[in-house]
This record gives C-alpha cells, sequence and structure tokens, in this order.
C-alpha cells in the first residue's frame, strides 16, 4: 500500500488555481499599469470627493464603475478595514477567501477584489501601492486578505466581558472594533451587522509564524502620503473603518498601552472631460456577473438568474 504520508511530504507545494487562466482584465494589464502610473499624476482625472475616516470610526462611500478611489494614510500610521458591496445589490459583496485563493495572502497591483458567489466577479482592481512592501524576513506582507477583523464577539470570548475592559490606565470599550465601527456604518446606510464581512486590510502588515503557522501583525509601514489605489470594475459601496488598534503593532485586546490612532483619507476620482472615453477607447468594460448556469448538477433547470444574480 502506498505510503500517502511519505507522498504527501515529498510532493512540492502544487497551487491550487491556475491564475494565468482568469479571464484578462478589459483593456489589458498596461491600461492598469498606466492608470497607477498616471491617471492622477497628469491630471486625466480629478477629485470629485475628498473627506476624513474619523480615528476609532467608519465611513462608507459609492463609486461608479470606472472612476478611482484611494485611502490616503493623512494623519499618522493608521490601518484600516475594507468592505464593499455592489452598489444596487448589496448580497453581492467582497469575498476575501476567493481573492486570497486566487491571487495571495497579501494584495499588490493588479490584483482584484473578488465578489461571492453566484456573481464571483471583480468588483474592484488595485492600480497603485506606495509602500511596496513585499515580504520580510518573517513571511509577512501588507494589505492582507487573511484576517477578518476586530470585533466586540472575539473580545468577550478572550475577556469575558461584555461592555468594558479596563487597564491599569483607562477602559477600553469592547465595542469600539472594527466590525462595531462596520455595523454602524451598515446601519446609516440602510443595511445590517449581517453586511459586515470579512475585510481587506488595507496598510496591515501581517503573515503566520513560521513555527506555529499562527497569524500575526507587526507595526505597519505605512506613512504620511502612502495611499492605495483602486478602480471600480462596477457601481460599488465602500466602507472602511480607522481600526481601534492604530497600526496594530500590539496584539489584539492587549491592555498594557492605548494605541494611538489616527483619521484617513479618502478620495475618489472621475476622468475629466478630455478622457471620458480614456477607458471604452482602451477595450475596458465593467464586470459581468459569473457565467455559470447554476444548474449544480441538477435535473431540473437551475435557479434562475432574475431572482438570484442579475443586478437590478
Amino acid at each position: 500500500m502506498e505510503d500517502r504520508r511519505a507522498l504527501a511530504r515529498r510532493t512540492k507545494p502544487i497551487p491550487c488555481y491556475a491564475v494565468e487562466q482568469l479571464p484578462p482584465k478589459h483593456g489589458g494589464d498596461a491600461l492598469y499599469e498606466s492608470i497607477g502610473r498616471d491617471a492622477v499624476a497628469q491630471g486625466r482625472v480629478r477629485l470629485v470627493q475628498e473627506f476624513l475616516i474619523p480615528a476609532c470610526d467608519a465611513r462608507s462611500w459609492t463609486v461608479t464603475a470606472g472612476q478611482l478611489f484611494r485611502i490616503v494614510c493623512s494623519h499618522g500610521p493608521q490601518v484600516a478595514d475594507l468592505n464593499c458591496w455592489h452598489r444596487h445589490n448589496p448580497r453581492e459583496r467582497f469575498y476575501s477567501a476567493k481573492t486570497r485563493q486566487l491571487h495571495a495572502t497579501h494584495l499588490n497591483p493588479g490584483d482584484r477584489l473578488w465578489s461571492n458567489m453566484p456573481y464571483l466577479r471583480p468588483l474592484a482592481t488595485m492600480t497603485y501601492d506606495t509602500i511596496r512592501y513585499g515580504w520580510d524576513d518573517d513571511g509577512a506582507g501588507v494589505h492582507d486578505v487573511i484576517g477578518s477583523r476586530c470585533d466586540p464577539y472575539t473580545h468577550c470570548l478572550l475577556t469575558h466581558q461584555d461592555n468594558t475592559q479596563t487597564s491599569a490606565t483607562t477602559p477600553v470599550e469592547s465595542h469600539v472594533t472594527c466590525h462595531s465601527n462596520l455595523t454602524r456604518q451598515c446601519l446609516r446606510d440602510g443595511l445590517t451587522e449581517m453586511d459586515v464581512h470579512d475585510v481587506l486590510n488595507v496598510f496591515m502588515c501581517t503573515g503566520f509564524t513560521l513555527d506555529t503557522h499562527q497569524y500575526f501583525t507587526k507595526p505597519s509601514p505605512v506613512q504620511v502620503g502612502d495611499y492605495v489605489e483602486f478602480l471600480a470594475e462596477t457601481d460599488l459601496r465602500v466602507a472602511a473603518s480607522t481600526c481601534p488598534q492604530g497600526d496594530v503593532g500590539s496584539a489584539c485586546g492587549d491592555t498594557r498601552e492605548t494605541p494611538r490612532t489616527y483619521p484617513l483619507t479618502v478620495q475618489v476620482f472621475d476622468w475629466t472631460d478630455a478622457y471620458t472615453n480614456y477607458l471604452t477607447d482602451a477595450g475596458w468594460q465593467p464586470s459581468t456577473v459569473n457565467g455559470y448556469s447554476q444548474s449544480h448538477g441538477l435535473a431540473t433547470e437551475g435557479p434562475s438568474r432574475s431572482t438570484t444574480a442579475t443586478i437590478p
């Protein structure tokens, strides 16, 4: 009988998904590289919205397909937890696990934020990142899709406290978490806590320990002036929380010192009149929902796309 343990140990890692088989970006990689490099710098787009996400809070904004948006480190080292939904159908939302499977544990320019099934299409594409951290000796990277978000439920499990955790110097409210921040913003937007989902951890520096393979954090390398930029591949509602852990240079729930937290700036850009057709002339078009029939091997016809996946 074949020794399956030995087989597994001697086999080299096999990437589960052939990323090169993903549908190519409309307009090609060169278009996306030019967007990140030139769109703002050469005045092809204009700033149409700019606002602050206050420290320890969340805000949302809408973006039309083809617009750009940035999250900017404007006041001090701060990470953000990002959610996004299709603007007209919040059942379609960012799917961090599939994004991680298709790209990597941490995202880089050119990587796409994929939506959940049955839609499974790009919601946005990262076009620029000023940090470009790569991988350090501990295996850490920036902009991860492996963590979920800090939340009061895990806090309650770890501390056995519901409303507050008290340190020697200051009480820290357990509901001041990214999950709670995003929940409050969802309610303001007519959504519910159930619409909060696993996040893209913007600017966060994380990895898995080499010995125990546990999720770890490091102080974010983000500096004032850094930003990450995305192209909206369809109409979006985006929300981001400024994490109460600040640069997340300590473990969640660590009460030995109060983290320093800062606001972050959001910017939305639209194409100028002279470049209104820049994307479409280059072959770009908004993303469309996945082409799978949804039959799932059933003898009868699968669910109607008009009731599950059609965008109003």
